[in-house]
C-alpha cells in the first residue's frame, strides 16, 4: 500500500510544477486576505504544506521569516533548488497530521491552501487542529483555503472532505475568531472550476 510520502513525492517528481492541479502562477487571492494582517516583516509564517508554491517566493522578498513544511521531501528539494537557503528559513518534513516534534517553532501565522482538505480520518483532522494551536501564538492569524461543499470530490488521486465556513470555524474552536471568508473560484492549470472556502481567523488566547 503506498504511503502519504510516497503518493506525494511520485506527484512532484513525475510533474513540473505548473503541471500540478493545484498550481497557482496568481497568487493574489492569497495575498488579498493577507493584507488585512497588520504588516510586519519580521513575522514567522509556518506553511504546513509549502509544496513548490509561489507564494513561498513572495513571502520571502517580502521578508518574513518561514517555516517550510511539507510531506513530501521531493517537493521540499525542488523548493530548496528555486528559492535557496537562508537564516529566515526553516525546512520541516513532516506529515501535518502527525504531532509536530516538539522543537518545532511557533509563528505568528499559519497559512494553509489546499492541505488540510485531503486528510480524512476524524483523528488525523483534529491532529491538524491540535497542531496548528500549538504553533500559532496568541493574536497570530491563520488563513485557510480548502475545497468548499460546491468543490471537487477528488483531487490528484484522493478523496477529499470539504469544507463549509461553518465547519471550519467550529474546528478552529472558540479562541479564534473569524474576520473574514469568502467563497473562490480557481481555475486550475487543465481550466476547470475548482469552487474553495477562503477564510481567515485571529487567535484570542491559549486554549
Amino acid at each position: 500500500m503506498t504511503t502519504r510520502k510516497e503518493h506525494w513525492n511520485a506527484i512532484f517528481s513525475a510533474k513540473a510544477d505548473a503541471e500540478l492541479g493545484w498550481y497557482e502562477d496568481d497568487i493574489s487571492q492569497t495575498l488579498k486576505f493577507l493584507e488585512q494582517i497588520p504588516r510586519d516583516e519580521v513575522a514567522t509564517v509556518f506553511l504546513p504544506g509549502a509544496g513548490t508554491s509561489l507564494l513561498v517566493d513572495e513571502l520571502v522578498d517580502r521578508g518574513h521569516r518561514l517555516i517550510l513544511n511539507d510531506i513530501s521531501d521531493d517537493a521540499l528539494n525542488k523548493l530548496k533548488k528555486r528559492i535557496g537557503n537562508n537564516g529566515k528559513l526553516s525546512w520541516l518534513h513532516h506529515d501535518i497530521s502527525r504531532p509536530l516534534p516538539k522543537e518545532a517553532l511557533t509563528a505568528d501565522i499559519w497559512i494553509d491552501r489546499a492541505v488540510l482538505h485531503f486528510l480524512l480520518d476524524e483523528a488525523d483532522i483534529q491532529r491538524y487542529f491540535e497542531n496548528l494551536r500549538s504553533v500559532l501564538k496568541p493574536g497570530g492569524y491563520a488563513l485557510m483555503a480548502e475545497f468548499s461543499t460546491r468543490g471537487a470530490r477528488k483531487c490528484a488521486g484522493l478523496e477529499l472532505h470539504r469544507y463549509s465556513v461553518e465547519e471550519m470555524t467550529r474546528r478552529m474552536g472558540s479562541g479564534f475568531e473569524l474576520l473574514e471568508s469568502e467563497e473562490y473560484t480557481y481555475i486550475n492549470p487543465a481550466g476547470e472550476p475548482r469552487p474553495y472556502i477562503y477564510a481567515l481567523y485571529k487567535r484570542h488566547d491559549a486554549c
